[in-house]
C-alpha cells in the first residue's frame, strides 16, 4: 500500500501529467484500462498539443528541481529512450531560485566551526549561481585570494530522499502494470539516478575529483582546473579558487577577445581524448555552463560532481571500434563486440556485421566534417541492442560526454573535422598499448613484484620435483562444468536411493497390512498405511528432485 502522503504526491504528479496532455502515459497502465474512455472527457485532450517529448519536458519542469535533474540524467540513457524524448530532455536547465544568503552563512559556519567573518575577509551573501543541488557565493580569503564557496541547499537531502522513494514507487507500479515500462527497466533507471544524485550531494567527493583532474592537467596548457582549499571543505561546503573566463557558448565574446576558434575546437577534442585514453578519468558533465575560456584560448573547467572512468578493456574496445569503423572494417567491429562478451557468444558474426554495415555506410556519403562521432556510437549501441547487447553504463556516460564535446566543438568551429583530430591520438594510444614500448612498460610495472617473488622460485621448483620423485605430486583441477556434473550425479544417486527406499516402504506397507498380526498391539492396517504413505512421499520427493 502507498502511504497517504505519497498518494497525494502521486495524485499531484498525475494531475501535472494530465495538464500537459500526457494522459496517454497515465491511462496506458494496465491498471487504468477500464477507465481509459475518461480521457475523452478531459479538456486537455481536445486542444492542440505540442509533440510528446516537449510535453514530457514541460511536465518535469513543473514538478520541480529534483525531477528536472532526473530528466537530465535520464536524457543520457539513449539506449533506453526514443531519440525524440532523449534530445528534448537534454534541454532541461537548472533554473532554481536561490535560497537566502543568511542560510548559506549559517550552513558554512556550522560546517567549518567558525564565524564567516573569521573564515573570510569578505563573503558575498548574493549568490553567483544557483542550481537544484547547491549554490555558489563569492568570497575573499584573509590573504587576498579570491574564492567561491559552494553550499548544498538546506534540507535538500530530505527532499531528494522523499522524491526518490516516490520515484521508486512509481517505477515499481509501472513495471507491474505496463509492458512498455518493463522494457525500459524503470527501477534500474531510478537506482542509477539515486546513486548519481547522492554522489553529487557529497562535496568532499567533488573536491577529490577536482584535485585529481588538476593533477592530470598540472601544466595547465590545455585545461585549467581550480585549486581546492581542503581546510575549508566539508561534505556540504566546498571552497575553491575563483576562476575568470568567457563562457564557452558566448561565441561573439570569444571572437572579440581574439580567440582562434579552429584551435579552440580542436583543443576541446584533444582534452576529451586525453582524459579518456591517457588518464582514464574524464569530466562527464561538460555542458557549456561548466566550461569557460581564457583570452589565450585555455579551457577552464568547473563542477566535477560527475566523473567517468573506463577499464583498460573498455579503452581498447572504444579505440579499436572507432579505428575499425574509420577503415570500414565492419567485421572487426562485430568481432570486437563478441570478444568483449557484451554480445552473446553464439551471435552470428555475419548477421551482426551486416547490421553494422547497414547503419554505417550511409554516414560515409556525407563530408567527413559532418560525420558525428557521438551519433555513430549511439547507432552502434542501438544495433547491438537488437543482438541482446547489455549496454555498459560507463560507455553510455562516455557517449553522452562525447556528444556534448562534439556539439561544443562544432558550435565553436562548424568545419571541425573530429576524425582527423581524434584518429592520430587513438592510433598513437593503440601503438603504446600493443607495441614494444607497451611490453617494456608492463615489465617495468611488474618488476618490483618479480624481484620479491623470484628468489623463492628455485625452492618452489625443488619442492615440486621432490614430490614428483616421491610419488606425492597431486594435480588439483577445478571446473565449473565438472562441479555441476558432480552435483547432478550426487542428486541422481540421492533420487535413486530415495526411490528404492520409497518402493521398499510401500511394498512393506502393503505386505505388512496383510501378514502382521494384531497381537503386536498396532492395527496392521494403520501400520501398513503409514509405511505405504511414507514410501509414496519418498517416491514423490525423488521425482521432484
Amino acid at each position: 500500500m502507498i502511504p497517504v502522503r505519497e498518494s497525494l504526491r502521486v495524485a499531484h504528479i498525475a494531475w501535472v501529467l494530465m495538464r500537459h496532455g500526457l494522459d496517454e502515459i497515465v491511462l496506458a497502465a494496465h491498471l487504468f484500462r477500464p477507465i481509459r474512455f475518461f480521457r475523452f472527457l478531459s479538456p486537455f485532450y481536445w486542444g492542440r498539443r505540442p509533440p510528446r517529448a516537449v510535453r514530457i519536458r514541460r511536465a518535469l519542469e513543473d514538478l520541480g528541481p529534483i525531477y528536472v535533474k532526473f530528466g537530465q540524467i535520464l536524457s543520457t540513457r539513449r539506449d533506453l529512450l526514443p531519440d525524440d524524448i532523449a534530445l528534448e530532455l537534454a534541454k532541461l536547465q537548472d533554473q532554481v531560485p536561490p535560497f537566502p544568503g543568511a542560510q548559506a552563512k549559517a550552513i558554512v559556519e556550522k560546517a567549518l566551526g567558525s564565524r564567516v567573518e573569521e573564515l573570510f575577509a569578505e563573503f558575498d551573501s548574493k549568490p553567483l549561481a544557483s542550481a537544484s543541488i547547491a549554490q555558489v557565493h563569492a568570497a575573499t580569503m584573509h590573504d587576498g585570494r579570491k574564492v567561491v564557496v559552494k553550499v548544498v541547499r538546506p534540507g535538500i537531502q530530505k527532499t531528494i530522499q522523499r522524491d526518490i522513494d516516490l520515484l521508486f514507487t512509481i517505477a515499481r507500479l509501472a513495471r507491474t502494470y505496463s509492458r512498455e515500462a518493463r522494457r525500459l527497466r524503470p527501477v534500474e533507471v531510478v537506482e542509477e539516478y539515486d546513486k548519481t544524485i547522492h554522489d553529487e550531494l557529497d562535496l568532499m567527493r567533488e573536491a577529490a575529483n577536482c584535485a585529481q583532474l588538476r593533477r592530470n592537467f598540472a601544466d595547465g596548457r590545455l585545461l585549467y582546473v581550480p585549486e581546492v582549499f581542503w581546510d575549508f571543505t566539508r561534505e556540504n561546503v566546498m571552497v575553491q579558487e575563483r576562476i575568470y573566463g568567457i563562457p564557452v557558448d558566448q561565441v561573439d565574446e570569444l571572437l572579440a577577445a581574439g580567440v582562434d576558434m579552429k584551435t579552440l575546437g580542436e583543443r576541446g577534442v584533444e582534452i576529451f581524448f586525453t582524459q579518456v585514453f591517457r588518464d582514464n578519468f574524464f569530466h562527464a558533465d561538460m555542458h557549456p555552463g561548466n566550461i569557460f575560456v581564457r583570452p589565450d584560448g585555455t579551457y577552464i573547467g568547473v563542477d566535477f560532481g560527475i566523473m567517468g572512468t573506463l577499464t583498460t578493456a573498455d579503452q581498447r574496445y572504444l579505440a579499436e571500434n572507432l579505428l575499425a569503423f574509420f577503415h570500414r572494417d565492419y567485421r572487426k567491429v562485430a568481432e570486437l563486440h563478441v570478444e568483449s562478451g557484451w554480445v552473446p557468444r553464439d551471435t552470428r558474426i555475419e548477421d551482426f556485421e551486416a547490421a553494422i554495415r547497414t547503419v554505417s555506410e550511409p554516414i560515409w556519403e556525407k563530408p567527413i566534417s559532418e560525420i558525428s562521432f557521438g551519433h555513430f556510437l549511439l547507432r552502434l549501441f542501438q544495433v547491438a541492442r537488437r543482438f541482446n547487447m547489455e549496454i555498459q553504463p560507463q560507455l553510455v556516460l562516455l557517449q553522452k560526454t562525447l556528444l556534448n564535446i562534439e556539439g561544443l566543438g562544432r558550435m565553436l568551429y562548424p568545419q571541425l573535422d573530429l576524425w582527423s583530430t581524434a584518429k592520430p591520438f587513438m592510433e598513437r594510444w593503440m601503438a603504446q598499448q600493443v607495441g614494444p614500448r607497451a611490453f617494456l612498460r608492463r615489465v617495468k610495472e611488474v618488476l618490483p613484484q618479480l624481484s620479491e617473488d623470484l628468489p623463492e622460485v628455485p625452492l618452489l621448483v625443488h619442492r615440486v620435483l621432490r614430490k614428483a620423485a616421491d610419488g606425492q605430486l597431486k594435480i588439483q583441477w577445478q571446473s565449473e562444468q565438472l562441479e555441476q556434473i558432480r552435483v547432478e550425479i550426487r542428486a541422481g544417486n540421492q533420487r535413486t536411493q530415495a526411490s528404492l527406499a520409497g518402493a521398499t516402504l510401500t511394498l512393506a506397507g502393503v505386505l505388512g497390512a496383510g501378514l502382521l498380526d494384531a497381537s503386536i498391539g498396532v492395527n496392521p492396517l494403520w501400520l501398513g498405511a503409514g509405511l505405504s504413505g511414507g514410501g509414496v512421499l519418498l517416491l514423490v520427493w525423488a521425482i521432484i528432485r
